[in-house]
């Protein structure tokens, strides 16, 4: 019994040394959901879910730290007080009814005692229902799609790129403290509502993840689920992708911009205004564009969909190939719109992403930058009819595809 009581003794000090050369891990300095410094815990939690799991994983982490003093310390210090050298002599002895009842009850108890909240945190994370404002996030090759579909803001669709300059990521500029967790249109939602988020994807398995939410709901092609927070402080929270999603994965952030009431209120108004006068001036468009309208509008659609695989100056990069001096970009308009539509290889088919018209005008730019000097204008109806399956230009058929998802990123 006194040796028992020495090697609980030690193992106790051992322990306390543990926890003390320890203790630094868990000092954060750091704002909420910004870029981490020295950050060896998770993100400051801004929601009751994101809390409870802090909790939740400090206590765990606790108790494991206790068995691991528990056991290595009693270990160690028997090793250490009773070795051969100071003339021990190993005990013979048999099963221990005690012992064997004691060793399996006890891991069963801290089993149950981690479980029960454990299971009570995961049952909260589903729990979806009356929701103050729905959006449905779609994961895209490689990018964000974000719907609202129900609450105020309802109606509001957007893509969500990345932003970091391009010669940041090739090591051209020196990065900033956001370097590839920036993006041109964040998801944006008022504090202190109930917000449920509703995923799927349209080409591989994304997860959509905000850290100091509490949130990752994976967003898999062909099915729906949902998840959802609620914010209680206002701010810019950052988070990502966390499958493995191809080439680009790491360069599809996610970011939330948190409001307050009145200010999201603002901009909801802001944003179905803007989109109201882009349908109003589409549909009072009665001809054809300029040649200058779509160059500058395919510009604006190239930099935000297309630069990040085949860069500003149309040189590609990896396995995309360049589209300065393509056969496919500078041979017949109906091959160049028909893979812009439906995509190949590793590229996505815009089609159900951009409207005829941001196609009209990104085809119409790629085929008069650079060293391509087809001198061609691509309008709107010719895409039309290609989604029809009507001939085009260059003789050539092309397949039906659904009807285009209208973006809110059309030029007046």
């Amino acid at each position: 019994m006194k040796s028992i009581k020495r090697a609980l003794a030690g193992g106790l000090a051992i322990g306390g040394l543990l926890m003390a050369g320890g203790a630094y891990a868990v000092d954060v300095k750091d704002s909420p959901g910004g870029p981490a410094v020295n950050e060896l815990n998770f993100q400051p939690p801004v929601t009751h879910i994101a809390q409870e799991l802090y909790d939740l994983h400090t206590a765990m982490l606790l108790i494991c730290l206790v068995i691991f003093v528990g056991v290595f310390g009693v270990m160690f210090y028997s090793i250490f007080a009773h070795r051969k050298s100071k003339g021990y002599k190993a005990a013979n002895f048999h099963e221990s009814t005690t012992v064997e009842i004691l060793w399996t009850a006890v891991p069963l108890l801290i089993v149950i005692a981690m479980a029960v909240p454990a299971t009570r945190s995961v049952v909260a994370m589903k729990d979806t229902a009356n929701a103050d404002l729905t959006v449905k996030v779609t994961g895209y090759q490689w990018k964000w799609g974000y719907d609202y579909i129900k609450g105020p803001g309802e109606g509001i669709s957007f893509i969500s790129s990345l932003s970091t300059p391009r010669a940041e990521i090739d090591g051209r500029a020196p990065i900033t403290d956001t370097y590839l967790q920036e993006v041109d249109h964040p998801l944006v939602v008022p504090v202190g509502k109930k917000i449920r988020i509703i995923t799927t994807a349209a080409d591989v398995v994304h997860s959509w993840y905000v850290p100091a939410f509490g949130v990752k709901q994976d967003a898999i092609p062909g099915f729906v689920r949902d998840t959802w927070f609620k914010a209680e402080q206002v701010g810019t929270f950052r988070g990502f992708c966390t499958e493995l999603c191809g080439k680009e994965h790491a360069f599809m952030p996610v970011v939330v911009d948190v409001l307050s009431e009145g200010d999201y209120a603002a901009w909801v108004k802001t944003t179905q205004s803007a989109a109201l006068a882009a349908g109003a001036a589409t549909a009072a468009h009665t001809g054809d564009y300029s040649h200058a309208e779509l160059i500058a509008n395919g510009q604006k659609v190239y930099m935000s969909n297309c630069v990040a695989c085949h860069q500003a100056n149309g040189k590609g990069v990896g396995p995309f190939p360049a589209l300065d001096g393509d056969h496919i970009v500078n041979g017949p308009v109906s091959d160049n719109i028909n893979i812009v539509l439906h995509g190949k290889g590793q590229m996505p088919a815009w089609g159900t992403d951009l409207s005829d018209l941001e196609i009209a005008s990104v085809v119409t730019y790629i085929r008069n930058s650079w060293g391509n000097h087809t001198g061609q204008t691509v309008q709107p109806g010719v895409v039309g009819a290609a989604r029809d399956g009507k001939t085009l230009p260059g003789g050539q058929k092309q397949a039906a595809s659904p009807a285009p998802v209208e973006s809110s990123k059309v030029a007046s």
